[in-house]
């Protein structure tokens, strides 16, 4: 019975390795700005964390009932929980800066939005009868 626990948490450790290897692939695409090539990704990053959670729940089956054997001592299964617990850590760690990278692109976006925004103000300046500038806005025929 705990080879079969084993060989499942053997299975969620290359489940969490692909996940790992797939974020810093995100991260690149991120980095590359690559729209569609990063969506693919993303489905794929999806379906995975979807098959690591079936895995989990399976190898909590597996868990509880050679916990409840007595049969949990052995040194190969603690052993793959660390390096699953590792590359956990590390998976969470990557997803962090991925979040980061995007916060910093949208933040980028919205800098060169209102970059856009304030030369074209600056380009629709003019000047009335009485020389001081005024704009044209977006909005005619509405004050604030």
């Amino acid at each position: 019975m705990a080879t079969s626990l084993e060989n499942a948490i053997a299975k969620q450790l290359e489940q969490l390795s692909e996940l790992k290897d797939t974020l810093e692939q995100e991260l690149h695409l991120i980095s590359s700005r690559e729209p569609e090539t990063l969506m693919q990704l993303l489905k794929h990053k999806e379906a995975l964390l979807e098959r690591i959670e079936s895995q989990d729940q399976a190898v909590e089956i597996l868990y509880n009932r050679n916990a409840s054997a007595g049969n949990i001592t052995d040194a190969a299964c603690e052993s793959l929980f660390a390096e699953c617990k590792k590359v956990l850590d590390e998976c969470k760690y990557l997803t962090e800066i991925n979040g980061r990278s995007v916060e910093h692109g949208q933040l980028r976006l919205v800098h060169l939005r209102n970059t856009m925004l304030e030369l074209r103000a600056r380009e629709s300046m003019t000047y009335d009868r009485a020389g001081k500038t005024t704009g044209e806005t977006s909005g005619k025929g509405i004050t604030a």
